[in-house]
């Protein structure tokens, strides 16, 4: 029974080992660069540091990127004329 807990151990030891630096890859790039928060602070209005202070700095920061660069709506599509049976 010990010998297969030493078999074993250092298989289950690395498929953690690579579980948890999948998920480090993964919160590293939901991180916030030094650059966002330096451009945060230089133009942020009141609202988004409300949001700061109350859902934290990525949350924030989306709100002043949509601001910032707001996303041009495509044209409206014109409704179908109706056509009225008389």
């Amino acid at each position: 029974m010990h010998g297969l807990a030493v078999l074993l151990f250092p298989a289950v030891l690395m498929l953690f080992a690579l579980a948890m630096e999948k998920m480090e890859h993964q919160i590293d790039d939901d991180s916030v660069t030094r650059d966002d928060v330096e451009e945060f602070l230089a133009g942020a209005a009141p609202e988004q540091v409300g949001t700061l202070a109350t859902d934290g700095f990525p949350a924030a920061l989306d709100e002043f990127r949509a601001r910032r660069d707001p996303v041009e709506d495509e044209a409206p599509v014109a409704a179908a004329p109706t056509v009225r049976a008389s």
